[in-house]
């Protein structure tokens, strides 16, 4: 049907909740992306809008559901930092975007580093410019996802908020996968086994530690710590503190790839052979993990999925649907040369 041909009118929703055989308010939660319709009702409903040329008025659609279509992403990172050789921050980017981009939305991408941008991002959501906010790389009690959530915008995080709040989460389950580097580390004969942690203000870092002193414990041997803030350097300077300390280690765990990376460099520098004098794992499995050199054994999380199931979340959130206070995506080892 030609929309400016003489003496027809426009197609409505009504016609095609008629033609589809459904109600006005069925077609239009398909029309406006819900995912709460049954498969065979979404057919038969877009075949009608298809065989009418029924075109949704983007302008008073928005006047009447409010929805904009885009989606909001806070990493609380400074542009430095997101845009460094780390390939946490662009796996994240990547998975929501794309579950974004199934779902017809746009990803709109925010850094917060400080107190005046975190008041920015607050306003640029409450006037109305995203449909929901997911927030991830928060660092300490950061109260932005809680106060976004008490103005009724939809929130979703990565990573477990440090503090008390309801806003919803998606995670890796660091404290297992740490368990399991120890536990390889122990199985294959290391006795003096180090750590490299995260920074003690993001709980992936907290997680981490605790399952390296858990795995210790239940296997009577101290801990050996030094902290770093998963990057490369900060490895370097961990792992040299931690050879001035304990002379005779034999392992580390490092809770990123990167930093574990930066240790194999501060031991070659020091004359020590990986994995012969020390054995080496890290914590992510990013994609240079399999060239380092020797490779690197790993505990893999799923970093694309985490941003994929934040978005999926959020979308779900946005639709009204009650979502899962907690989603706790699996990790696992990954052996290589290192260890």
């Amino acid at each position: 049907m030609s929309l400016g041909a003489p003496g027809r009118e426009r197609p409505t929703l009504e016609s095609v909740a008629t033609r589809a055989g459904v109600s006005r308010a069925t077609a239009s939660r398909v029309v406006n992306g819900s995912p709460t319709v049954a498969p065979h009702i979404r057919e038969a409903v877009l075949r009608a809008v298809a065989d009418l040329g029924y075109v949704p008025n983007q302008a008073a659609r928005s006047l009447v559901t409010q929805r904009t279509n885009s989606i909001a992403l806070v990493l609380t990172e400074s542009a430095g930092r997101v845009f460094s050789d780390d390939p946490f921050f662009p796996s994240i980017v990547q998975g929501a975007s794309q579950e974004l981009d199934a779902a017809g939305k746009q990803l709109v991408l925010m850094m917060v580093n400080s107190g005046a941008s975190h008041e920015r991002v607050e306003q640029y959501t409450i006037s109305g410019h995203v449909d929901g906010v997911m927030v991830a790389s928060m660092h300490g009690v950061d109260p932005l996802p809680g106060t976004l959530a008490r103005m009724g915008i939809p929130v979703v995080v990565n990573g477990r908020p440090m503090g008390h709040t309801s806003v919803p989460y998606v995670d890796a389950d660091n404290e297992n996968g740490a368990r399991l580097a120890v536990r390889h580390l122990l199985d294959t004969g290391r006795r003096r086994i180090a750590t490299i942690a995260g920074p003690q203000d993001m709980t992936a870092g907290i997680d981490r530690l605790n399952g390296y002193r858990a795995e210790l414990r239940d296997s009577d041997r101290r801990s050996i710590i030094a902290i770093g803030d998963f990057t490369r350097q900060s490895g370097i300077a961990a792992m040299r503190q931690l050879l001035a300390d304990d002379p005779g280690l034999d392992a580390v765990f490092a809770a990123s790839d990167l930093m574990a990376d930066g240790a194999m460099r501060a031991l070659r520098q020091a004359g020590r052979r990986v994995p012969d004098d020390v054995a080496v794992v890290g914590f992510d499995d990013n994609e240079f993990a399999r060239y380092t050199e020797p490779p690197l054994t790993t505990v893999r999380q799923p970093i694309v999925d985490l941003g994929r199931t934040m978005a999926r979340q959020l979308l779900r959130l946005a639709a009204g649907e009650t979502i899962e206070p907690a989603t706790v995506l699996p990790t696992e080892l990954v052996v290589r040369e290192s260890a």
